[in-house]
C-alpha cells in the first residue's frame, strides 16, 4: 500500500474507534442497568456470557455481510437501519426521555439466565449498529491488493473486523472512561448518533450509485466531491458536538463531602 492509502485507512479506523467509544459507553450503561438487580457475584458471569455470545455473533455476521455487501437491496436495508436507529435514539433522548425512564423504573428484575439472554440480545443489537456503520465507512475506501474475503476486499474486511474487535474491547475495558466523558458532556451522545445517521446517508448514496439502480452516477459515491462533502459534514458534527455540548459542572470537594456525610 502507498502512504496515501495507509493514511485514508488509518483515518477511517480512527473515526470508527471514536464512534465505537461513544456508542459503547451508551451500550455499557444499558447493559449495566440490565444486570444491576443480580447479586454482585452473578453480574460478571451474566456480562461474560452475554459478551461471549455477542463476540461469536459479530464474527459470524461479518462473514455473512462480506458476501451480501454488494447487493443493493442489502445496502438499502443497512442505510435505512442506520438512519432509523439514529432517529430513534435522538427522539428517545430528546422527546420520549421521560416516558422511557418511567417504563424502565416499572420493570422488575429477571432471573439469571433471562438476564443473560437480555444482555446477549442487547449486545447483538449493538453489534449490528457497529458492523453496519463500519461496513458503510469501509466500502467507499479504495480497493487494496489484499486478497478478497467473501465478497469484500481484504482491506475493507480488515477495517470492519478491526472495528468490531475494538467495539468489544471498548465495551469491556474502556467504556468507563467514555461513561465519565458522556456524564460530563451529555451532548456527545447526540453527536454520535448524528454521525451514525450521516453514515447511513453515505450508505444511501452508495446504494443509489449501484449499477443496477443508477439513480446517481455510478462513480459519484467514490468521487472526490462526495468524499469532501461527507468528511466535512462528519467533522462538523464531531467538532460541533464537542463545543456545543455543555460541560456539566462537577461537584466541588466540599459538596461531595456534604453529600457523603
Amino acid at each position: 500500500m502507498d502512504m496515501a492509502l495507509v493514511m485514508e485507512y488509518s483515518w477511517v479506523l480512527l473515526i470508527l474507534i471514536g464512534l465505537e467509544g461513544i456508542l459503547a459507553a451508551d451500550n455499557a450503561l444499558v447493559i449495566a442497568t440490565m444486570v444491576k438487580h443480580l447479586p454482585r457475584e452473578k453480574r460478571k458471569k451474566a456480562l461474560f456470557y452475554g459478551l461471549a455470545g455477542a463476540f461469536a455473533f459479530r464474527f459470524g455476521s461479518l462473514f455473512v455481510i462480506s458476501y451480501l455487501v454488494h447487493i443493493w437491496q442489502i445496502q438499502a436495508i443497512g442505510a435505512l437501519y442506520l438512519i432509523g436507529i439514529a432517529l430513534y435514539h435522538l427522539l428517545k433522548k430528546h422527546v420520549l426521555k421521560p416516558r422511557v425512564k418511567k417504563s424502565m423504573e416499572e420493570k422488575k428484575g429477571s432471573g439469571f439466565w433471562t438476564t443473560v439472554i437480555k444482555v446477549e440480545l442487547a449486545d447483538i443489537a449493538f453489534a449490528v449498529d457497529s458492523i453496519l456503520a463500519a461496513v458503510a465507512l469501509a466500502v467507499m475506501l479504495p480497493v487494496t491488493t489484499l486478497p478478497s474475503i467473501g465478497g469484500m476486499d481484504g482491506g475493507h474486511f480488515a477495517v470492519v473486523l478491526a472495528g468490531g474487535i475494538i467495539g468489544l474491547v471498548i465495551m469491556r475495558f474502556a467504556a468507563g472512561y467514555f461513561v465519565v466523558l458522556l456524564d460530563r458532556r451529555p451532548g456527545l451522545e447526540s453527536a454520535a448518533y448524528l454521525i451514525v445517521g450521516w453514515v447511513g446517508v453515505k450508505l444511501s448514496v452508495y446504494t443509489l450509485s449501484h449499477p443496477e439502480l443508477s439513480v446517481l452516477e455510478e462513480g459519484f459515491s467514490k468521487s472526490v466531491t462526495w468524499k469532501l462533502i461527507f468528511w466535512s459534514v462528519l467533522l462538523l458534527i464531531a467538532v460541533g458536538g464537542w463545543f456545543l455540548s455543555k460541560e456539566k459542572p462537577q461537584p466541588s470537594s466540599e459538596n461531595e463531602a456534604a453529600a457523603n456525610s
